[in-house]
């Protein structure tokens, strides 16, 4: 298996802890961030699918393994449905396939760069201090939104955060592999643990009392296209065919965060009819 397979099958196992994991914080929000096994769930298989995702950056770019990550809210849908125990419409099918069909162009068209995903120690420290910039931003203005826009701008606090920190776990993998442990930034494994808890506590917060659909649906997005306009910015990470592929990776990308976003509501929808039938026959 070469290294974009290994790439495709560990972001797949990442992407099933992580929302297994969603799936576990939503609950954990539901019942006002009380109990301890729900709180160690919930960590156990963030921290499952952080582990697979750092080992999958060392396989793929940051662009692919991060438009992977979009398939947490697909693979979420069925966990909520055997949950609730609804079923998964046409249309979900539909917003399934809009997200894999865009997934699978990006996939095709991205082109690992020839030289190693290394960052100086200036821009790791300017790339630490923007991004945390945009994440207080995000928590400041959530403390005086209403519940749905809270939620969402904790959850892109959240996405951002995850998104720069898969970015600088590339560039530590990538000097370990070339120079050995002593060639890591001290700077850079830094930011990539503050920034994973940052978006785990964000993202904890966000699903406090609007459920799971619109917080995962806003990281699910937020995630993949801050890393990957960062990929391309700092890693020189490209595409196939030139302009004409970048059209086409914007075009599928627009087509992927569609079909995240429908699925997003038709899963909202089905928690809700489904929490509302748990609550009648437990009465």
């Amino acid at each position: 298996m070469g290294s974009l397979g290994w790439a495709v099958v560990l972001s797949l196992l990442s992407v099933t802890a992580y929302a297994a994991a969603a799936v576990a914080q939503e609950r954990l929000a539901g019942s006002g961030h009380r109990g301890r096994s729900r709180w160690a769930a919930a960590l156990l298989l963030t921290a499952v699918g952080a582990g697979l995702h750092v080992v999958a950056l060392n396989f793929g770019t940051v662009a692919v393994v991060q438009a992977l990550g979009t398939l947490t809210l697909l693979f979420a849908l069925p966990i909520e449905v055997v949950r609730y125990r609804t079923r998964i419409s046409a249309a979900s099918w539909r917003d399934a396939a809009a997200t894999v069909a865009g997934l699978a162009l990006i996939l095709s068209l991205s082109v690992a760069p020839e030289t190693p995903a290394l960052l100086p120690e200036p821009v790791v420290r300017r790339l630490g201090l923007i991004t945390a910039g945009a994440v207080f931003v995000c928590a400041l203005a959530a403390r005086r939104a209403g519940p749905r826009s809270r939620a969402v701008l904790l959850a892109t606090g959240a996405g951002t955060a995850f998104g720069i920190s898969s970015v600088l776990s590339k560039a530590v993998l990538t000097s370990f592999t070339t120079g050995g442990l002593g060639a890591v930034s001290v700077s850079a494994a830094t930011l990539v643990a503050a920034f994973a808890v940052c978006g785990y506590l964000l993202g904890q917060l966000s699903y406090r009392g609007v459920g799971l659909a619109a917080p995962l649906a806003t990281v699910s997005v937020t995630n993949p296209l801050v890393a990957a306009v960062a990929g391309v910015v700092l890693f020189g990470e490209g595409v196939r065919f030139g302009a004409a592929g970048f059209v086409t990776v914007a075009v599928a990308a627009l087509v992927m965060s569609w079909g995240v976003v429908g699925l997003a509501r038709r899963s909202a929808t089905s928690s809700t009819a489904g929490a509302e039938a748990a609550g009648r026959s437990g009465r």
